[in-house]
């Protein structure tokens, strides 16, 4: 039952100048198509766990703040007759101690209407138990940002639509609501005073249940979600936590530190958030959804708020371990996306935002095949792959960008915005297509897509030893300042980005006078200071802030492209400064508390990064099945996989002052190599580690060392 332990306020109090996480409190179930939470602020930063005070409880699809909401509105329940002339008017103080917040149920106590609001969801639907204390008859205000449409009331039932987004091909997309009650309501259309529409909803009771259901698909379609849903809040509420049960029982961590504990299902709960649900059962329970570019209802499965820059390398892998049969379904969804828009996806919410360079999907694709997940689905995304590497699309939301330029110079010149991160990405992902060309036997495609994914090469500059843009004459942009943000670098400098060479680590070092050069290069890079100038973008962004905010110089651990940096040393041969780094940052910024990421969380993924961390392994490279070796972070773990397989994982001295590893031992052998296969793990293994309080210094050979390409 660790849902129960769950506090979803973990990483929600935040800023737009800085991020604790920028999560929000969901309720729901795992990979709902709706989550509900809290309301009591504005704009995309509506919910502040420190602010005591409630609007309502909001229906949302918000992926990020930065992406905005969809299809959003609001319940507020209140009793009497205040004035009705806004959210402001209506809202009511509660305690923000004393309220629940968990991923399965949701309990606040109005103040002012002494009122106890008690909510659970499913995938489609909600029910919102409200009790009056005052014996004062219970009432609703149904509102939402852009109005209330269509909004009428048969029988006991109530339906209406809402139609705003933050960006979708579908300028009149739509969502249907059907809401009941189980005592007799009655229905007073009305409007705030600012113009915008409501419904106010009268009971004559002082304990009602609403229920109610969404569908992006029709009214009717609406009805039949909320027909299938459990009769009573109870039974409800059983089924989702039970469904969450499930997912949270695949990892069991057992820690002398309570808190550390808290901290990992905090993360881990997160990490069956997204991508969401975007499709619905029909009558004969056949999958079904509404395609936004054709505007019209398609066959099959379909999902949503996913950044594919941002899950690629944490969320996606941990699936392939622990979800491999959604995985798969989601991988369909993924090929749907690709059918109906030419174009495989990068930023889903609800449809494609084009948002981020690269197409790193390409990894979650390779990684699966690789891995021996969706095999049937191989000819159609390597189809799909290839199309997006090679073939430019007119609008510039889809599909890689500077395709043809690439292609031609090897790089993305240095007049397109983040250059050298688009240039990293387009390599990596060649590797990846290289990896799935392999799988079918398609040994020329093998070597050409081999061939550019060493085009990293192309952009790193000797005398500094980090990448740079090049003009279309092959001439380095200057003024260069490593510590600069911007102009070709995404979200960071040249520091956190130039080491976006997954694939092939070795190969990078090669370009070095000696290996040294490169240990001493990324020993810089952690022990500097954390300074940057703002550059491209003219104020200082909340990701620099973030940086500045924890010691650990350039190790931008608050954002994606360092995640995989301090395992650089351990593909270096010193897994030991590996070993410490993460021991420090598991430590010092994941904290069980409100501001308790250290920095935007993103759809999973640094919640992801958390949990592969605290196991002892970490996929740096996916498209490769290797997870390479870190350190744990637990006493004991147990992993529960399919088909009954478990992987056991005990750390012996695990203490603050223990932060090398001395030993490993794998179904009781002693294990030299620094990485894991996923192929080994999936049958199932008990991993012991020994730790040390100082290093083992250890000589590696090639096959003990991760992979790289080149040999």
């Amino acid at each position: 039952m660790k849902h129960i332990e769950i506090d979803t306020r973990v990483g929600t109090h935040n800023y737009s100048n800085f991020s604790n996480g920028n999560t929000l409190p969901l309720t729901g179930s795992p990979f709902a198509m709706n989550y509900f939470a809290v309301q009591n602020g504005e704009g995309s930063w509506w919910f502040d766990p420190l602010k005591p005070m409630i609007s309502g409880f909001r229906c949302t699809h918000q992926p990020s703040p930065w992406m905005g909401d969809f299809s959003h509105f609001l319940i507020t329940p209140f009793t009497g007759n205040p004035l009705i002339r806004s959210l402001f008017h209506l809202q009511s103080s509660y305690r923000t101690h004393e309220a629940i917040f968990r991923p399965d149920f949701l309990q606040v106590e109005s103040l002012r209407y002494n009122i106890r609001s008690e909510l659970t969801a499913s995938t489609y639907g909600m029910k919102l138990r409200t009790t009056s204390s005052d014996q004062n008859c219970i009432k609703y205000v149904l509102s939402a940002h852009s109005g209330i449409q269509n909004i009428s009331q048969d029988s006991n039932s109530i339906t209406f639509d809402i139609k705003n987004y933050s960006g979708c091909e579908d300028k009149d997309f739509t969502m249907h609501v059907i809401l009941t009650a189980d005592t007799p309501l009655k229905l007073i259309a009305s409007k705030f005073e600012d113009g915008s529409d409501i419904a106010i909803i009268e009971t004559e009771v002082t304990v009602a249940t609403l229920s109610l259901a969404t569908s992006f698909i029709s009214s009717t379609q609406a009805a039949l979600n909320l027909s299938r849903e459990p009769e009573t809040f109870i039974s409800l509420h059983q089924q989702v936590a039970a469904a969450w049960n499930e997912k949270l029982d695949k990892i069991v961590v057992t820690h002398k530190d309570t808190e550390a504990e808290k901290m990992f299902y905090a993360a881990f709960y997160r990490c069956f958030l997204f991508p969401q649900t975007f499709y619905e059962l029909d009558e004969s329970m056949n999958p079904i959804h509404y395609n936004t570019i054709s505007k019209q209802v398609m066959p099959g499965v379909l999902f949503t708020n996913n950044g594919f820059w941002d899950t690629y390398k944490t969320l996606f892998p941990l699936f392939s371990l622990i979800e491999p049969d959604f995985y798969e379904v989601l991988l369909r969804g993924f090929l749907n996306s690709y059918n109906e828009s030419g174009y495989l996806p990068k930023w889903l919410s609800p449809d494609e935002r084009g948002l981020m360079p690269g197409t790193l999907i390409d990894a979650v694709i390779s990684d699966a095949l690789t891995k021996g997940i969706a095999q049937d689905m191989i000819h159609e995304f390597y189809d799909a792959m290839v199309k997006s590497a090679t073939v430019e699309s007119t609008n510039p939301q889809y599909g890689r960008r500077a395709v043809n330029d690439y292609w031609k110079y090897g790089y993305v010149p240095s007049h397109y915005g983040e250059s050298v991160n688009q240039s990293l990405d387009n390599s990596y992902s060649d590797f990846c297509i290289a990896q799935v060309a392999k799988l079918l036997n398609k040994n020329d495609d093998y070597e050409k897509f081999m061939t550019s994914s060493r085009n990293y090469a192309k952009l790193f500059d000797f005398e500094s030893g980090l990448m740079r843009a090049k003009d279309t004459d092959g001439k380095f942009a200057v003024p260069f300042i490593d510590t600069t943000w911007g102009h070709a670098y995404t979200e960071g400098s040249s520091w956190q980005n130039s080491w976006a060479v997954y694939h092939d680590f070795k190969g990078l070092m090669n370009l070095y006078s000696n290996q040294d050069d490169f240990i001493q290069l990324i020993t810089r890079l952690v022990n500097q200071k954390p300074i940057f100038s703002v550059g491209s973008y003219g104020f200082e962004i909340h990701e620099m802030s973030e940086v500045a905010a924890i010691d650990f110089g350039q190790m931008a651990i608050s954002n994606q492209p360092s995640f995989h940096i301090p395992f650089l040393f351990t593909y270096a041969g010193h897994p030991e400064s590996t070993q410490v780094l993460i021991r420090s940052l598991m430590r010092e910024t994941f904290k069980p508390t409100f501001d308790g990421y250290p920095g935007d969380e993103d759809n999973g993924s640094m919640s992801a990064w958390y949990v592969f961390n605290s196991l002892g392994f970490y996929p740096v490279c996916p498209g490769t099945q290797e997870y390479v070796m870190g350190i744990p972070y637990f006493d004991s773990v147990v992993i529960n996989l399919p088909h009954n397989k478990t992987i056991k994982i005990t750390t012996e001295n695990n203490t603050p002052h223990h932060n090398f590893i001395n030993d490993v031992k794998v179904n009781g052998s002693s294990y030299t190599r620094l990485y894991f296969k996923h192929e080994e793990l999936v049958q199932g293994a008990n991993i012991k580690f020994e730790l040390g309080i100082v290093p083992h210094f250890k000589s590696y050979t090639d096959e003990q060392l991760p992979y790289s390409s080149t040999k």
